[in-house]
């Protein structure tokens, strides 16, 4: 490996975080959501080391046999799984450290930014040249199967491409990833669209969107018909969101925004510290309010053009936390391997 000075990183990547505009959960169910990143991010860097040594979030952990990457419930699970997936063990000279601003367990694609970063990483390290979107397929198979949460596809996609996207997941709903069904549709909206004016609110309560998504998708795999039409109403309002934002009708964004929500909280994809947020940015005039990602907790995302007043109401509201999601760049790689 190149520049194995000490403490030089050899190979570090990132990838952003996102919340969902229009359109989400659908991308569990071959549906269509628009997307855009947050600016936080998620890195992970590799440095030469002997054998294997992982770190993250200040847990560290030498690797000695295989037995220790087994899940444990800490920090350092997504570095296990991401290790496991890969057949990474022992003998791979190799430290893998991974870190975070995305906030975690939030429904802004945290778990999956840190998975793009490191695969990505791992991508230069081992000289694959994954096009990105064999990035995305690879980086949600070690969420869904190795890590084994019940996730859709639209957090891999906004970590790999980044900015404002379309992504459309028709063909994809049994979520298995076979080699005979399509690859996600992605489309860039950002250079069309300009500035949308989006707050995102963090609720402080955490939740595993696998524990979200179950009960839906169980009802979904058994032909519910509220379930299955109130999906595929959501797809299409994701598909008329597109319309609404290239014309930045927000008012017409916002009454979609706000269907969508609706029909997810009918299915019990919400939660009170979700409704309080949306409730509070309603009443203080936002075009739209809804889930960032999955409910129960988690971060909500608000459509207005007064910022200021909207963000009094989110945090007088108990809001833990407000940002402003913008178009960024996707993953990104710097340093090289032998």
């Amino acid at each position: 490996m190149s520049g194995s000075d000490a403490g030089v990183p050899v190979i570090t990547a990132s990838a952003p975080g996102r919340v969902g505009i229009i359109g989400n959960p659908t991308d569990m169910y071959g549906g269509t959501v628009i997307s855009v990143t947050t600016r936080e991010r998620a890195k992970c860097t590799l440095r030469p080391a002997e054998g294997l040594a992982l770190a993250c979030g200040g847990a560290e952990l030498v690797v000695r046999s295989e037995s220790h990457l087994a899940p444990c419930g800490d920090a350092l699970d997504i570095a296990r799984a991401v290790c496991r997936h890969f057949g990474v063990g022992p003998d791979a000279g190799m430290r893998l450290e991974m870190s975070t601003e995305v906030a975690v367990q939030a429904g802004m694609g945290g778990s999956a930014a840190l998975i793009v970063a490191a695969v990505g990483a791992l991508d230069r390290w081992f000289g694959w040249s994954l096009h990105p979107w064999a990035l995305a397929e690879t980086a949600r198979k070690v969420e869904y199967r190795t890590l084994g949460v019940l996730c859709g596809f639209q957090d891999a996609h906004m970590a790999v491409f980044g900015g404002l996207n379309l992504i459309d997941c028709r063909g994809k709903a049994s979520l298995e990833q076979s080699e005979d069904e399509p690859l996600v549709t992605v489309e860039l909206l950002s250079p069309y669209c300009g500035e949308v004016p989006l707050i995102a609110a963090h609720t402080g309560v955490k939740h595993h969107s696998g524990d979200v998504h179950r009960s839906p998708r169980e009802r979904w795999l058994e032909g519910d018909r509220e379930v299955v039409e109130g999906y595929e109403e959501v797809a299409r309002l994701a598909r008329l969101g597109k319309r609404a934002l290239l014309e930045r009708d927000w008012k017409r964004l916002g009454a979609l925004m706000n269907e969508n929500h609706r029909i997810v909280a009918a299915l019990g994809g919400s939660g009170p510290a979700n409704e309080r947020l949306i409730g509070a940015a309603r009443s203080a005039g936002a075009y739209g309010a809804k889930l960032a990602g999955a409910g129960g907790g988690g971060t909500i995302l608000a459509l207005t053009d007064d910022p200021d007043r909207v963000s009094a109401a989110l945090l007088e509201a108990g809001a833990d936390r407000l940002f402003t999601p913008t178009p960024c760049e996707g993953l990104a790689v710097t340093g090289d391997a032998l």
